[in-house]
């Protein structure tokens, strides 16, 4: 941990302060990507990544390792893995942590899901896929990396490429893995699902919980290995809502309309079932922070969904250019990077208080500037502690990239 009170400026409040978590000089340091559960339910220690970058890892880097970052104890840091191909990690409760180990190929291969106690502790094998998923002919590969975990701990969802290395533009899926009976199923498969982001609801409710939240890229284009060679098209992407057993397929009311498209970030806010997503407009020509609640499928047509609810919760920004961002457990707090796009070395992080879910506009403070270059592998992408009370980010600003936190009030 290195302290860098350097990072702030006559703007920032005088009651918050910067450290530089990961300081290697020759390897890059990164947070794992914003929307990720991999912080520990008490705030205490959470999992970032060693010669990672803000969007993942090469699984074939011997070099790459998840980290537990304890910051009770100076957010002295800690291996948690050594497996070539670690990926898609999840947190669940204060103690356990899932993740995979892709030795896949494009129709071949093997992956493995594993757990392990944040101190390294009862490391077990939960499964291997190295043969078709159950009931289907596929096999997954060009593993996503990030999963998602259910509520109460029962459920794990990971999306891939399902491929066969012969065909372009052929099906992705989506995979729920039962962590009590040991099985897996795919809930959702097709073409446009290149970019699930799946983020499972995290409200405690009997119901909710089953909830996972999808981004739907259509008009995208993949060649035979998967490889992406357009991401997204006409009116762009939507965002759905899903029960995980592949039911209850709903629409959140967000972009499809020629004017408003959808950025691809998105999270739930807090524990609510309502969810947040960074927009952007043509006329005006901004990006902004809309939340919103699943309503019943009727096409994709995004915002134009019949009783979608939405609010804007950048309205009383001036000129919001917002791009990523992640709220606190409680939904009542929110962290954003502001800046031009592409981005560049003014862009700035934004704390904000939130009223409750589809009520007033956030008051958003500013807190500094990352000094980022803000590349495609080096975005800042703030996000929160579950408490709220520290702020992480990406930067480049000493040459290399690496992770950074900020204490806030």
């Amino acid at each position: 941990m290195k302290d860098r009170h350097d990072l702030l400026d006559a703007k920032s409040p005088a009651n918050v302060k910067v450290v530089q978590l990961t300081t290697e000089q020759d390897v890059p340091g990164s947070h794992i990507y914003m929307e990720a559960q991999i912080f520990a339910s008490d705030s205490r220690r959470f999992l970032l990544h060693r010669s990672g970058h803000a969007h993942g890892s090469d699984k074939n880097d011997p070099k790459h390792q998840y980290l537990v970052c304890d910051l009770e104890n100076h957010c002295a840091l800690s291996p948690l893995t050594s497996e070539i191909g670690a990926t898609a990690p999840s947190v669940f409760g204060d103690k356990r942590v899932y993740y995979f180990v892709d030795q896949t190929e494009i129709g071949g291969g093997r992956l493995t899901l594993k757990r392990v106690n944040f101190d390294g502790t009862d490391r077990q094998t939960i499964m291997v896929i190295d043969s078709a998923i159950p009931g289907t002919g596929y096999r997954p590969s060009c593993i996503y990396p990030l999963s998602t975990i259910s509520s109460d701990g029962k459920r794990l969802a990971l999306s891939c490429f399902l491929g066969d290395g012969k065909q372009e533009n052929i099906t992705w899926g989506l995979m729920v893995f039962d962590l009590e009976k040991t099985a897996v199923k795919i809930i959702l498969q097709g073409p446009s699902w290149c970019n699930i982001h799946p983020q499972y609801c995290r409200s405690a409710d009997a119901n909710a919980r089953h909830d996972i939240l999808i981004q739907e890229n259509h008009d995208n284009i993949t060649d035979v290995q998967g490889q992406i060679k357009k991401l997204v098209g006409g009116n762009g992407a939507d965002i759905h809502v899903m029960r995980d057993d592949g039911t209850n397929f709903r629409n959140m009311p967000w972009g499809r309309d020629g004017n408003e498209f959808c950025q691809g970030h998105q999270c739930w806010r807090g524990r609510s079932t309502w969810a947040i997503t960074s927009t952007g407009t043509q006329q005006p020509q901004e990006q902004q922070l809309i939340e919103g609640n699943a309503a019943p499928f009727a096409d994709h047509i995004g915002i134009a969904t019949p009783g979608g609810k939405r609010n804007d919760l950048s309205r009383s920004f001036p000129k919001p250019y917002f791009n990523h961002f992640g709220t606190d457990s409680e939904g009542q707090r929110l962290i954003t990077d502001s800046g031009a796009w592409p981005l560049d070395r003014s862009c700035s992080i934004f704390i904000a208080d939130l009223a409750g879910p589809g009520e007033e506009a956030a008051e958003f403070t500013y807190l500094m500037s990352p000094q980022s270059s803000c590349g495609k592998n080096t975005h800042i992408h703030p996000f929160l502690s579950p408490d709220g009370r520290f702020g992480f980010f990406n930067s480049d600003e000493s040459g290399i990239l690496q992770a950074y936190m900020i204490a806030l009030a």
